[in-house]
């Protein structure tokens, strides 16, 4: 059917009028989206911006990747490093996972692992200028891994001492005896030495040092000791530097006991001996002490030894056996009490003079049955105490003449 131009004219009219219409109707969509509007979710939890014309969703926040850190002491190329400080690792972050530390001939070296897996320290010393390493590893959370290594050489001694004790680990001795430290080396750093001694008594009883040389250190009570105390002695010096570069050699433990107080006086002027035992009195002999030519030493003397069978010989203190006053003589029961020659003994020769007279050499003389019975009875760190002889005071260096010394005056450390 034909249509005239009038009709197709109307047509297009109508149809012109929709087309503006929708055109305005989409640019009235667009300027919607062009206001300012709250965001809305997004379905995957996310935050949907809308910008412009187009509404994007953003991007979740990445978090942060785990990391295990490792801590090492001491630091990788570290020197002089002590041998005794513990070597350690620490993870921040993680736990550990290895570690070893080993020796350069590759010999592990012991260590202990915290109960939360975040530290390990090594529990054995280390030896005297030695190169060592360490190795570690420490895992996060997440599984990632990291490692640590270190390499350091520890301290070597210009020199080492070694530490001598008397008495010895394991003995009963007597209640004057005093703890003895000999060193081989000169010691410089005494103050330090001392710290590294320590004196445990039970019951507890408090004492003091005393150095008689600078290689010679005793501790001994105020008062003699307590029969039945029970000592037990550390003297950790290795690894400490003592002074002057001396290094401990190693560390000594020894424990010991005090027996029965036995108590011996011996008097010059009465010619007597009184021995007690735990505040007792149990005998009186008679002795014998040095003539007026060699007196015995007056004073509070320790056995320190004893020999059945030992020869008494001048020259062991300047006399020659063929002067005038030399002699070389055996003798049975011999109890030393002093290290310039005193000994307690048998002396068959002189028992008509014992109680009557003194006659010796600087001994104390007894009858052999006398001496037998005091051999048997004594032991080391018993106390002797010889008085009215007219002799000297005994000198606190010969033997265990510690207790010559008064209290204030061992207080202020002897020879420092």
């Amino acid at each position: 059917m034909r249509i005239s131009r009038a009709a197709a004219d109307r047509r297009r009219g109508r149809g012109g009028a929709a087309g503006l219409l929708a055109v305005l109707g989409l640019a009235a969509v667009l300027a919607a989206g062009c206001t300012s509007g709250p965001p809305a979710a997004s379905a995957s939890g996310g935050v949907t911006t809308q910008v412009g014309h187009v509404a994007e969703p953003s991007s979740p926040a990445t978090a942060e990747p785990a990391v295990v850190r490792l801590a090492v002491a001491p630091a990788d190329k570290a020197a002089d490093v002590s041998p005794i400080e513990p070597v350690t690792v620490a993870a921040a972050g993680g736990t550990l996972t290895t570690v070893a530390l080993s020796n350069a001939d590759g010999r592990l070296v012991q260590g202990k692992l915290s109960p939360d897996g975040q530290t390990w320290s090594s529990t054995a010393p280390l030896g005297y200028g030695k190169t060592y390493m360490v190795t570690a590893t420490g895992t996060a959370p997440d599984g990632s891994t990291a490692t640590a290594n270190s390499t350091f050489t520890t301290v070597k001694p210009r020199t080492k001492t070694y530490a001598s004790m008397n008495p010895l680990d394991g003995q009963v001795v007597g209640v004057g005896q005093p703890l003895a430290i000999y060193f081989d080396e000169p010691i410089k750093n005494k103050r330090r030495a001392e710290q590294s001694i320590t004196v445990r008594a039970t019951p507890a009883v408090s004492g003091a040092f005393y150095w008689f040389s600078d290689k010679e250190v005793h501790w001994r009570p105020q008062r003699y000791w307590t029969p039945g105390t029970k000592v037990v002695t550390d003297i950790m010096i290795y690894g400490r530097d003592l002074g002057n570069g001396i290094y401990g050699q190693e560390d000594r433990h020894i424990s010991f006991t005090i027996g029965d107080a036995v108590i011996a006086t011996a008097d010059g002027a009465m010619h007597q001996m009184t021995v007690e035992v735990n505040g007792t009195a149990v005998r009186t002999v008679p002795v014998s002490l040095g003539k007026p030519t060699n007196p015995s030493a007056d004073g509070v003397h320790v056995v320190t030894e004893k020999h059945p069978k030992k020869i008494m010989d001048s020259s062991s203190y300047g006399v020659p056996v063929d002067s005038p006053n030399g002699y070389r003589t055996e003798v049975d029961w011999a109890v030393r009490i002093s290290n310039s020659g005193e000994f307690a003994h048998s002396a068959p020769w002189s028992v008509r003079d014992q109680g009557r007279r003194n006659v010796s050499h600087g001994c104390i003389n007894m009858s052999p049955a006398n001496a037998k019975w005091f051999f048997d009875l004594t032991k080391k760190g018993d106390v002797v105490v010889v008085t009215n002889s007219g002799g000297p005071q005994l000198q606190p260096y010969d033997g265990f003449g510690d207790w010559q010394i008064p209290w204030s005056q061992w207080l202020a450390g002897g020879h420092k």
